[in-house]
């Protein structure tokens, strides 16, 4: 087990998960390189960290990883869409992505000998026919729907991130991440939180698609950053699940983010997506076992936290309220669920 890394690469490092990653490394002390093409991620991001003595930006697309020279000790794979508006848009970009940038990466962790650690996702799973989703699960997934794009080019460089593990001697491991959320997401991205936030902000109703009864199990990105260093800091090949696992009803969500704003917003359903999974939960004994890792955030404070985050990009006057008896309520309401 490691005791701290020298130099690390961040693929996709600009974007919501890599530049808190990329934060947290210069923070340990470690010397990051950040390659990112900003397609979706975006230069403010990462704009506390450019001066830094420890971080380096390289502009440039994974697919065609750029000459970064030197030797690194660590190389994390997160470049990727990974909203669905966002791959949807960029499809071909992000099978890309997954196959091609996967292999390129692969082949400098290789060349270096440097611990590599895989950002998949819990879309591995589709819409699953097990709960709460457990790695040794193989999923249930549309392999030429819409959502195809991301869920095949994760299982595909999956399967890439293995074979190099196993025929080729790569100290890898594999991240499958749940739903994190947190500051420097796009308001625009289309995710489930970001979009409730802004529209609760903005006073806007809360579009919840369908019934609002499909769950989902949301992860606060300081943790979500917690567990893949915990991954990277073992030689635990994975895939290990990464995610919280209080599983709560979308709709509920929406209702505890309007509450949490002060918002007077309605609710509004609006048609369903194809194959959006019905449930999703992920069984972190695995990541508790191997990792010592398990989430310290509850919805509630990383809610908070996300919302007044936004309330200041979005230039309002919000000021997080103190949970009126209406929050508290809901959040119980969470509670007895989770």
């Amino acid at each position: 087990m490691s005791n701290g890394f020298r130099r690390a690469v961040v693929t996709g490092g600009a974007g919501f998960l890599g530049s808190h990653l990329c934060r947290e490394l210069v923070t340990e002390g470690t010397a990051v390189v950040c390659v990112d093409n900003l397609s979706t991620g975006s230069p403010e991001n990462i704009a506390s960290l450019r001066g830094h003595a420890l971080f380096e930006f390289v502009h440039g697309d994974v697919t065609e990883l750029p000459d970064i020279g030197g030797d690194f000790d660590l190389v994390m794979h997160l470049a990727s869409p990974a909203s669905p508006l966002d791959y949807a848009r960029l499809a071909v970009e992000t099978l890309e992505a997954g196959g091609l940038g996967t292999m390129r990466v692969l082949a400098l962790a290789l060349r270096c000998r440097a611990r590599f650690v895989l950002a998949s996702t819990s879309e591995i799973y589709g819409d699953p026919q097990q709960h709460p989703q457990s790695e040794s699960y193989w999923g249930h997934v549309n392999p030429i729907g819409p959502r195809s794009v991301y869920d095949e080019a994760k299982r595909y460089a999956e399967a890439l991130t293995s074979a190099y593990h196993r025929h080729r001697g790569l100290d890898a491991g594999i991240a499958r991440i749940f739903n994190s959320y947190g500051p420097h997401m796009r308001a625009d991205d289309g995710r489930m939180v970001p979009t409730f936030v802004r529209q609760a902000l903005d006073e806007q109703a809360l579009t919840v698609t369908g019934t609002g009864e499909q769950t989902r199990s949301l992860c606060y990105v300081a943790d979500t950053v917690g567990g893949l260093l915990a991954l990277a800091h073992t030689d635990h090949p994975g895939p290990v699940n990464l995610g919280n696992p209080d599983e709560f009803r979308v709709l509920q969500l929406a209702e505890l983010i309007r509450d949490l704003a002060g918002s007077g917003s309605p609710i509004s359903h609006v048609a369903g997506v194809t194959d959006d999974p019905r449930r999703r939960c992920p069984d972190i004994t695995l990541a508790r076992r191997e990792l010592g890792w398990y989430p310290e955030f509850r919805a509630a404070e990383g809610l908070r936290r996300t919302i007044a985050w936004f309330s200041g990009v979005l230039n309002t006057d919000l000021v997080t309220p103190t949970p009126s008896g209406r929050v508290e309520s809901a959040l119980r309401d969470l509670d007895s669920t989770s």
